[in-house]
């Protein structure tokens, strides 16, 4: 089985006023990622987690002006770093990853509580798995820029009811009902992509919105909205079941 650590981060903010947006200067401390590999599918690979790990939290700048060496096209406007949106809204970023770059419209469309039951087949042997809460939630992207840009995860965070920003869950194996895929290898200026992405909160936590902050000095993007629940099973006569399920 595999299993990792990754660094964690809270999100926590203070209110300050640049023309009409908020901006929030955040504090930095643990967090846990999530590796799940199916274990009755043909592949016969295993699956594993990683628990978080505790750390003191250190002040984070706040960065007016975030530099970057990405091209961005006279008609493309960014969106301001602290802007705060609603699902639905989209934000305009220059991403950067290592060396590459390119300008990505990004669009959080829905969130959604998932269900234990939906990971039948996956390997849930680490007891962190299964003491939290799934999130489902749709995005979609465009490529705005004037360059190809793609094979990258989409650059999301949730946030939790702790503040603590949860990395997207990593998938070894097909996952049916959130089929979460990396932005396409070749992906075009005017192409535009839609995938599911999912988040484990701790201890039966919950999802409070996205955030989008690629570096600790980085003022975060963040999407709320409402988080929908899964319509309960209804048994044969009428009557509600215990299962769940989208």
């Amino acid at each position: 089985m595999l299993s990792r650590t990754l660094p964690e981060r809270h999100n926590g903010a203070m209110s300050a006023s640049r023309r009409r947006f908020r901006r929030h200067v955040t504090a930095l401390a643990a967090t846990a990622a999530l590796a799940l590999a199916g274990c009755s599918d043909d592949s016969g690979n295993g699956g594993g987690g990683a628990d978080g790990a505790d750390g003191a939290d250190e002040a984070a700048a706040a960065t007016p002006t975030p530099s970057t060496t990405v091209e961005v096209p006279e008609d493309v406007e960014l969106t301001e770093p602290g802007t705060q949106l609603e699902f639905g809204d989209t934000a305009t970023l220059a991403h950067e990853v290592g060396k590459e770059g390119g300008v990505l419209d990004i669009r959080v469309d829905s969130a959604i509580r998932g269900a234990l039951e939906d990971f039948a087949g996956f390997e849930l042997d680490d007891p962190y798995k299964k003491r939290g809460n799934y999130y489902y939630v749709r995005v979609t992207v465009k490529n705005v820029g004037d360059e190809p840009f793609g094979d990258v995860p989409v650059p999301l965070w949730g946030i939790s009811g702790t503040n603590t920003l949860l990395q997207a869950v990593q998938f070894t194996s097909a996952f049916t009902k959130c089929p979460t895929e990396p932005l396409p290898a070749d992906f075009k200026p005017g192409d535009k992509f839609k995938t599911c992405l999912v988040y484990l909160s701790p201890n039966r936590g919950s999802l409070e919105g996205l955030s989008y902050r690629p570096t600790e000095d980085y003022v975060p993007i963040e999407w709320r909205g409402e988080v929908t629940k899964p319509q309960e099973k209804k048994g044969k006569s009428g009557k509600k079941g215990k299962g769940r399920g989208q």
